[in-house]
């Protein structure tokens, strides 16, 4: 008798253990055709079977994205705690929120979103002890708060004000006029205008645009010869005179901005995401030429203030970590500049004037450093900010007396300060009240070696006293590229990741703008693998010192970003538990074909050359999805409006790697409306958190405190 029971025994434990390990069901993905597009690059057949989801206009793609949101939207609806996780981003966001003051006149201009309202409103009050009126609300410009405001500049008599107008996330813009006294709008429409501002002269502007796009391409069609014209207030956009058009060269951006005194016309020219050339014109002569005041496009080159007929120009010429110099427009060549600011070790991210002062912002270790100089450069002060962290918003007029500026860290909720130029005297202007207790959390920032042995900084933040034992849910989050500087910053949505246990982990890899013009290079074109070497290393650095493993970390990143997630994941496919790849450049072969993609080409070389073929076709996150091969657990985003990464990229990359997950951790992509490069609105926001924390948790097998 003994036997048979203890055998029965035994086969009930194996039985269990079987159903254990059995792997869970896989996700039903909807049906994706293919179609036999073959692409020869330079004797490289390259096979695009999802060609046909670029079309966005086409019914079958349109059929194809609610058959993914279907799948996506019902995997996110069985996640029991999500509606826990969304109402605690809802409580967490909702606090008042302001924006630095600027002055115009005897006005001051400022944000303020009281909590939850899908976009800040503008307010305006006379003097800093005026009573706020609402400028313009753009929450009651639409039904679902997705049309966004921003403020281009005032007239030189301080009583009108360009605003800006963009719907649903698209770059695509229209400018209008408003009276600052009676917050009236004016007649004055200009459309078909993207990466533009408003340079006033006179009774009216100069700004950038482009020629209409046919009928259904506004999205997706290419963008070329940017112009500049002069807008007369009053004038119909079809009377606006064209200042400025190059029919040789039609990828190039082209942007106008005038001095404060509007003596002179500026022509910020480039052919992509860096390298500049700089024209200028005198208004104070009629009909005067153009003159070359720094040519094009090997270095990067921003004009900040005119002194004694100087223009005081912020540059990597010469400089990898930049410097000011003088320039005078009528002796422009190089051996005339004179340096105003010198190089330092550590990068000159940017320089500006206000209050007859110059105003100059380092980085060191991807931490700000501010100081104060006279107009010819000799040092005031610097500037004592509370803590380590990001300081930005040293800027205005040459008469101001008052200045505002922000400070912000990741456990320093974003505070603005007062500032006096004439003492260096600092105060808490306005400070936020966050329903989260910062004073529970640690920043550090380590430093780790890459591949090849390069030194590379992380900011690692967590609750204070975390146990070290490889099984916290992480978040290694990351950009390199464009020569852009990822500082510490305070942000809601990174609390339910804290509050759960979590580590958020964010290093400054090569690409990025954080030790100057070389480290900016060392990571893009054919360097661009050190982008990605440098953050598979960041994730093995977390795992080796115990912070997570791979179950529990996740990637996320977008754009720029997203490539990299795009690439990382493929390249080490097990290192990572869950990939969040956000409006990411997927297909490296094809990007230049849409929009402004081509403004990128500089940054990442074009299939169009062969050499820079070789290279994006070995990472290009899309063409390097291997048969066979289990990835993360993944959720792609991409939005309808997005005209910047077209949602091509994402479309195609999502059904390519549903079709080669090898395993059942689900891949799903998650497809917003009336949203763009980023969520259109708050309440999109917040939505689009929830889903992304719930997937992480439970890819992660954690269930999150919220009951």
């Amino acid at each position: 008798m003994r036997r048979p029971m203890l055998m029965l025994i035994l086969l009930a434990v194996v039985i269990a253990f079987a159903a254990c390990a059995k792997e869970p069901a896989r996700l039903a993905y909807p049906q994706t055709k293919k179609v036999d597009q073959v692409d020869d690059y330079f004797g490289t057949e390259v096979a695009d079977p999802y060609r046909w989801l670029e079309d966005d206009n086409a019914e079958d793609t349109k059929a194809w994205v609610e058959a993914q949101n279907k799948v996506t939207f019902g995997y996110l609806d069985g996640i029991p705690y999500r509606p826990k996780i969304r109402e605690r981003l809802t409580e967490i966001y909702n606090y008042p929120r302001y924006s630095s003051p600027f002055r115009v006149g005897e006005h001051y201009f400022f944000t303020k979103n009281d909590g939850l309202q899908n976009q800040s409103v503008y307010y305006v009050q006379k003097g800093l002890d005026g009573a706020p009126e609402v400028f313009i609300d753009p929450n009651a410009l639409s039904p679902d708060g997705t049309v966004r405001i921003g403020l281009l500049g005032a007239s030189l008599d301080d009583k009108l004000m360009a605003v800006s107008r963009g719907e649903a996330g698209s770059d695509w813009s229209e400018i209008r006029v408003m009276d600052i006294e009676t917050k009236r709008e004016l007649p004055d429409r200009i459309r078909w205008v993207k990466f533009s501002g408003a340079a006033w002269h006179g009774r009216g502007f100069y700004y950038s645009g482009y020629d209409k796009p046919a009928p259904g391409d506004e999205l997706k069609a290419k963008n070329e010869y940017q112009k500049v014209f002069y807008h007369r207030l009053g004038d119909p956009q079809e009377k606006d005179a064209l200042v400025w058009e190059d029919k040789e060269h039609p990828l190039r951006y082209v942007g106008a901005g005038t001095t404060e005194g509007e003596e002179w016309l500026i022509l910020g020219l480039s052919e992509g995401t860096s390298g500049s050339e700089v024209w200028v014109r005198d208004l104070s002569k009629k009909n005067a030429p153009f003159t070359l005041l720094f040519p094009g496009f090997e270095f990067d080159a921003n004009p900040i203030e005119v002194v004694d007929g100087k223009f005081l120009v912020h540059t990597n010429d010469g400089a990898p970590n930049f410097r000011v110099v003088a320039i005078d427009p009528k002796a422009p060549a190089r051996e005339n500049w004179t340096t105003v600011i010198p190089e330092k070790p550590e990068v000159l991210s940017g320089a500006g004037t206000a209050g007859g002062y110059m105003f100059t912002n380092y980085l060191k270790d991807a931490n700000t450093r501010v100081y104060q100089h006279t107009l010819d450069g000799a040092l005031v002060r610097e500037i004592e900010l509370p803590a380590l962290g990001s300081a930005g918003g040293f800027g205005g007029k040459r008469d101001e007396k008052v200045m505002f500026y922000t400070f912000t860290s990741f456990t320093y909720p974003p505070t603005i300060y007062k500032f006096d130029p004439a003492t260096g005297a600092s105060e808490v202007f306005r400070r936020p009240e966050v329903k989260f207790d910062p004073s529970a959390y640690e920043t550090r920032q380590v430093f780790y070696a890459s591949k090849d042995g390069t030194r590379v900084p992380m900011f690692i933040v967590h609750k204070k006293g975390l146990e070290l034992d490889g099984k916290n849910p992480t978040y290694l989050t990351a950009y390199g590229g464009f020569n852009i500087s990822l500082t510490p910053s305070f942000s809601p949505a990174y609390v339910p990741l804290l509050e759960n246990g979590g580590v958020f982990a964010q290093p400054n890899l090569r690409g990025g703008g954080e030790y100057g013009e070389t480290w900016h290079k060392a990571g893009m074109l054919d360097k661009k693998q050190n982008v990605f070497d440098d953050f598979i290393a960041a994730a093995e650095y977390l795992i080796k010192e115990k912070y997570t493993s791979t179950p529990r970390l996740a990637i996320e990143g977008g754009s720029n970003g997203g490539l990299l997630v795009g690439a990382v994941m493929t390249q080490r496919p097990e290192l990572f538990g869950v990939a969040f790849p956000a409006v990411g450049v997927m297909d490296m072969l094809r990007f230049h074909k849409f929009t402004v993609g081509w403004g990128w080409a500089v940054e990442y070389g074009s299939s169009d050359k062969e050499d820079q073929f070789r290279y994006l076709y070995k990472y290009s996150p899309l063409h390097n999805l291997k048969p066979g091969t289990c990835y993360p657990a993944t959720m792609v985003t991409t939005a309808d409006h997005d005209d910047r990464v077209v949602p091509a990229h994402s479309f195609k990359f999502a059904a390519a790697l549903q079709e080669r997950q090898a395993c059942a951790k689900p891949v799903v992509i998650r497809i917003e409306t009336r949203s763009g490069h980023g969520s259109s609105n708050l309440s999109k926001a917040i939505e689009s958190l929830a889903d992304q924390w719930s997937f992480m948790f439970w890819n992660m097998g954690i269930t999150p405190i919220y009951k």
